[in-house]
């Protein structure tokens, strides 16, 4: 039951990311997305400190060990500034298509340091079926994006750069999932552990802003209302309640599958994707949703 729960866990996340995908891409073609990467992580401080006041009594969870404190604020360095930071930059230097296709990596490096670091394993079932639905995912990936703006005169310097990029922004997002399941040890509560992640983080990133002298600038860009109102729905979908439930799942469910389901925003983003920006369905993708979801069905049976 517990492996269970943090399985729906996942898929909801994965769900919550679909939709922060939408909004971040609507607010980030009105301001850009580096106004958008530091703006999510103040309003999700913002929802985070006030749920966490009425559920446990404080704004900050001071009384957590420092030991917890380093893993969780390590845990929002690896995740929100260096893991996203790298994978924005490879959207720029080799386009969505491989950035995405590279990002399918993380299930496989959560697996593989889960099982050094925690001991965790899968039995050969478990992972043919995280194998399906990463071909799935993969198959999908490949076919929403063969027409997705990529760089024409890119050079093999920049592809193995690019590359290394994206690798780095998987890495990033599976090593701090890793980080903050050591941080989650002993029932500390998932939402109070994201307020960690979210605080360390922010402040180092507005720390960063303010020093540089780009802060003025990025608080200047919510003066356009539509781009604040996306990205305050891209915040509540994404490092408020998005991040939250993705702690709920690796807290109750082994970290290769957990981290395998939330790999299926590419799938879920379909119908949205269609809806909002027109974007076209081809006949391999929906084989390739099908591939997806079976892999992910047969996960969640066994």
């Amino acid at each position: 039951m517990d492996e269970f729960i943090g399985e729906i866990a996942a898929l909801s996340t994965a769900l919550c990311w679909a939709f922060t995908s939408v909004f971040f891409t609507l607010g980030g073609r009105r301001v850009g997305s580096v106004v958008v990467n530091r703006v999510r992580l103040l309003m999700a401080l913002v929802f985070l400190s006030m749920t966490n006041f009425i559920l446990y009594g404080n704004f900050i969870p001071i009384h957590a060990e420092p030991e917890r404190w380093m893993w969780l604020g390590l845990s929002g360095i690896i995740g929100f500034i260096i893991g996203d930071g790298m994978l924005f930059q490879a959207f720029v230097v080799i386009g969505p298509r491989l950035s995405m296709l590279l990002m399918s990596l993380v299930p496989v490096i959560s697996t593989l340091v889960a099982y050094f670091w925690f001991g965790e394993t899968l039995t050969v079932y478990e992972l043919a079926a995280m194998g399906i639905t990463l071909a799935g995912i993969s198959w999908v990936v490949s076919e929403r994006n063969k027409n997705a703006n990529q760089p024409e005169d890119l050079t093999f310097k920049q592809l193995l750069g690019g590359i290394a990029l994206g690798i780095g922004g998987a890495a990033g997002q599976a090593l701090g999932l890793l980080a903050s399941k050591k941080g989650l040890g002993g029932g500390f509560p998932p939402l109070s552990a994201n307020l960690i992640r979210v605080f360390v983080a922010g402040v180092l990133m507005w720390i960063y802003a303010f020093s540089s002298g780009r802060a003025r600038y990025t608080i200047s860009r919510l003066a356009d209302k539509k781009a604040t109102l996306f990205i305050l729905g891209g915040s509540i979908f994404g490092p408020f309640v998005g991040v939250w439930l993705s702690l709920v799942a690796i807290d109750h469910a082994r970290i290769g599958i957990a981290s395998t389901l939330m790999a299926l925003t590419p799938i879920l983003i379909i119908p949205l994707a269609y809806w909002i920006f027109r974007d076209k369905l081809t006949l391999g993708a929906v084989f390739g949703t099908i591939v997806a979801v079976s892999g992910a069905v047969l996960l969640i049976l066994m």
